[in-house]
């Protein structure tokens, strides 16, 4: 056990592995810029203010607690942004990450968990998507996430980096224990948005397509709890400590739920009334995505517990009602 270095440790699911990873025995050090997370996210080990892109303050974190591994989450993760401003995900996710990397080797710590998504695959509509299937993004931000990819892999290769990679598909519900939870500006994640309509905080959702191949016409993705994701992760680090080869895992739990399905279910849950609005497609929206997570569960001996809608929705729902984060 030691210190685990968790780059954007002050966000959604960087916090909850922070959380996991206390509770498996490590100490967990946030490093972040709060430029999208929170501090009153911090509350699981050490706050060292910082920013990927700043080698300077990266050596010097390094050197202060000498961690036994790196678990990378800090990263721009907004795809309509990402077209608008390919230069800056390139730049924060790429640049920022390639720092981290090298700073990891020059301090020794040669252990590296990466935040990676589905999003590198690409539109690859109605296909379940395992760890061979061909990655080929269609944004500047899964770009960026296959770039660090293959930057770990190179460094692998050369230098000796051992990392476990996880691509995941759509992280949903909160904390069990409501002490920390899902809070972005601007939101757009599905599950929160929901229960945004829910308690007044927007008037209505809009449903972005109806008439999509599936049973009620909207689109179906895979939802997976963030506590089962971070599980996950530490599942991942556990394998490198046991100095395992380097591996990519898929994180998802191989079957989907549609958009009616979230709003009906959050209904049901909350006992409350969503005001939603139909809209015209969005261009890019694929009918259905899943993930085919058989290896996450043959090797790490990973098993997703709560990734039940109704658990999701409920924790979700539970964190909202305690209030939110503020800078």
């Amino acid at each position: 056990m030691g210190h685990v270095l968790v780059t954007g440790g002050a966000g959604y699911i960087g916090s909850h592995a922070c959380k996991a990873l206390k509770a498996a025995g490590h100490t967990p050090v946030t490093f972040d810029n709060l430029v999208t997370g929170w501090q009153d996210a911090v509350k699981f080990g050490p706050f060292e203010k910082g920013d990927l892109l700043d080698r300077v303050r990266l050596d010097e974190v390094f050197a202060a607690y000498e961690p036994i591994a790196v678990m990378h989450f800090a990263a721009l993760s907004q795809v309509g942004e990402s077209m608008a401003e390919p230069g800056l995900y390139w730049r924060n996710n790429v640049v920022g990450s390639l720092n981290l990397i090298e700073a990891a080797v020059a301090a020794g710590c040669m252990r590296f968990v990466f935040s990676s998504t589905c999003a590198t695959y690409g539109d690859q509509d109605n296909v379940v998507l395992d760890e061979s299937t061909v990655q080929a993004p269609i944004n500047p931000y899964g770009a960026s996430k296959r770039a660090i990819e293959d930057i770990l892999q190179g460094f692998g290769a050369a230098l000796g980096l051992r990392h476990v990679i996880f691509r995941y598909f759509n992280v949903a519900g909160a904390d069990p224990e409501a002490e920390i939870g899902e809070h972005h500006v601007p939101e757009t994640h599905l599950v929160p948005l929901v229960l945004d309509v829910i308690d007044g905080r927007r008037e209505a959702l809009t449903v972005f397509g109806t008439d999509y191949d599936t049973p009620d016409g909207t689109c179906i993705r895979d939802y997976v709890h963030v506590s089962d994701l971070v599980d996950a992760h530490v599942l991942g680090l556990d394998w490198l400590l046991e100095d395992k080869e380097s591996r990519v895992f898929n994180l998802g739990t191989g079957s989907g739920f549609s958009v009616r399905q979230v709003i009906d279910q959050s209904r049901l849950v909350t006992n409350r009334i969503v005001h939603v609005i139909e809209g015209a497609r969005r261009e890019g929206d694929c009918t259905r995505l899943v993930s085919g997570s058989d290896r996450a569960k043959s090797e790490l001996g990973w098993s997703p517990r709560r990734s039940t809608l109704d658990t999701m929705i409920a924790d979700a729902w539970r964190w909202h009602q305690t209030g939110q984060y503020s800078r």
